[in-house]
């Protein structure tokens, strides 16, 4: 078994080296899909943690009326955090809003003083809702007007601003799920190109070697010892690209690394590096099956053993 393991392997990197400049141009085809696959990780990583960051800062606002019973206004709060959608809620008080109102608005000297003016708080009690994905805010923003509708005699709810915040959360969602196809349909014709170069440079070897072949068949060759050398030279364009197109994305991180964390609060250089043997198996890998399909269909279309 060792020795034809060996003899396999030896006649596998005799072929890889006979064809040179056809091996060179399924690798080249292999490291362009590799690398593309690799650019869909870092962007779809990059891009999935900026939308979650800005996912982080969209809410739904529950503005209630400044007489609203505090009670009503918890009850209204264990009522939303309790659906299914809701991620977190933040509520915050008459007095808290106002401490924030002057926060906000302190070097105003005229707003500063007609609140001075008044002789009560005339702010109300308010709650931020953030909800678990963006497409549920919509049935969050249903069950809010379900109870105002509900509270119409007695109001306590003044206004949500879902409407105001729609637009944003709707554009966030677009953004996702046009990424998320538009990587997939990309990197599904990558692999069909890959695929088809891999398996026409196979067959390109099995019609090189064919007398070889017709001997190894006189002699009596097992099917395994005369298709060994095919897979393996499949396997070895996969590795070969899948390390090239790593080795091509080391020095583009590092260049990219300040900048991402810069805009995005996103350091691509230290994922690459902090997640390297993923991404190593993800890309190598992805490289390796490729050439060991490609090698497969091949051989089972050209060579009849």
């Amino acid at each position: 078994m060792f020795t034809a393991i060996r003899r396999i392997t030896r006649a596998g990197f005799v072929g890889f080296w006979r064809n040179a400049y056809v091996s060179l141009a399924s690798i080249f085809v292999l490291t362009v899909v590799l690398f593309v696959i690799g650019a869909t990780i870092f962007v779809d990583q990059l891009l999935t943690t900026s939308l979650k960051t800005l996912q982080s800062k969209v809410d739904i606002n529950v503005y209630f009326v400044p007489t609203a019973a505090e009670e009503d206004i918890i009850a209204m709060r264990d009522a939303i955090a309790a659906l299914p959608d809701v991620a977190n809620v933040v509520y915050t008080t008459r007095e808290d809003a106002l401490a924030n109102f002057r926060e906000r608005y302190g070097n105003n000297e005229i707003t500063m003083q007609a609140l001075n003016e008044l002789n009560e708080n005339p702010l109300g009690a308010n709650l931020a809702i953030q909800a678990r994905e963006l497409y549920q805010y919509e049935s969050i923003s249903i069950f809010l007007e379900e109870q105002r509708a509900r509270t119409l005699q007695n109001p306590i709810i003044e206004s949500v601003n879902y409407t105001r915040n729609r637009e944003a959360i709707d554009t966030l969602n677009t953004i996702m799920n046009t990424v998320e196809r538009s990587s997939f349909v990309v990197t599904i014709v990558l692999i069909i190109a890959a695929v088809l170069i891999t398996f026409n440079t196979i067959r390109l070897a099995i019609y090189t070697a064919r007398e070889e072949i017709s001997i190894m068949r006189l002699v009596g060759a097992s099917n395994m010892f005369i298709r060994g050398p095919f897979l393996l030279q499949g396997i070895m364009y996969g590795l070969v690209a899948g390390v090239l197109a790593l080795l091509i994305w080391y020095p583009i991180m590092i260049w990219l690394g300040p900048g991402t964390e810069a805009f995005f609060e996103f350091n691509l250089f230290t994922y690459f590096v902090n997640d390297f043997s993923r991404i190593f198996l993800i890309v190598v890998g992805t490289g390796v099956v490729l050439g060991f399909v490609s090698s497969v269909l091949a051989i089972a279309r050209y060579l009849r053993v």
